[in-house]
């Protein structure tokens, strides 16, 4: 069992009562085998308004991550680096703006439907698509529901799946659980994950951690795959 087991940004949120509520969940972390790199939802919108708190976004930008967002996108490109070096396949997810595709009452959550422009579901340039990447357009928060994205890892014999994205209260949550369900080890890179609200975050990647995936900082990710792509060349 490691040391560093809850070592991560929820220290400062979660007291040590509740440490001992899931004390029974701790145990040794790790990259699984045979790994994919999943971004869910890196697109435009929820980088609107710049690196500003979310709560001065909100009017205007309702669906932006503003600061959080940003901060991520270092850490987010240090990610992708490593897994494209590795040789990992890659996946991208976002909206299906289609209007035939997008009826009343199908929605990714509960929350009042702006109008659809596509230019906000493109994927952020930071983080663009190459040739052998794979988008999976979704109606729901969860990139593994109703989409082909299983069986797509099932055929690429992939056993792990390596998650980034947004938001960790939603979408990443949302995917992470449905992933697990179907037997992928899940690993959540803390740094390259992000919402609308920081307690959010932290409470979510707490839970998720304790019963659904492993929480990885991007350092220990980035060796791993390194690690990965040194074992090929030798």
């Amino acid at each position: 069992m490691t040391d560093d087991f809850e070592d991560h940004c929820w220290k400062d949120v979660i007291t040590p009562d509740l440490l001992d509520i899931y004390a029974q969940y701790r145990r040794n972390v790790f990259v699984g085998p045979a790994p994919a790199l999943l971004a869910v939802d890196l697109y435009e919108v929820v980088y609107n308004g710049g690196p500003r708190p979310p709560s001065e976004l909100a009017k205007t930008f309702p669906n932006s991550c503003g600061e959080y967002a940003h901060a991520a996108i270092e850490p987010t490109q240090r990610l992708f680096a490593a897994a494209r070096v590795a040789g990992l396949p890659i996946f991208y997810s976002t909206g299906d703006t289609r209007a035939e595709s997008r009826p009343h009452a199908i929605a990714a959550t509960k929350r009042k439907r702006p109008p659809v422009n596509p230019a906000d579901y493109a994927i952020r340039p930071e983080f663009k698509p190459q040739p052998h990447d794979v988008v999976i357009t979704k109606q729901r928060a969860s990139v593994v529901f109703g989409t082909p994205l299983s069986a797509r890892l099932t055929q690429l014999g992939v056993q792990t799946l390596i998650i980034c994205g947004e938001s960790t209260s939603g979408c990443v949550r949302a995917t992470a659980v449905d992933a697990y369900s179907y037997g992928f080890h899940v690993v959540l890179v803390e740094q390259c994950c992000f919402d609308r609200s920081l307690l959010s975050h932290k409470i979510n990647l707490f839970d998720v951690h304790h019963k659904y995936a492993d929480v990885m900082h991007v350092d220990e990710v980035v060796e791993h795959l390194a690690g990965l792509q040194a074992r090929k060349a030798s």
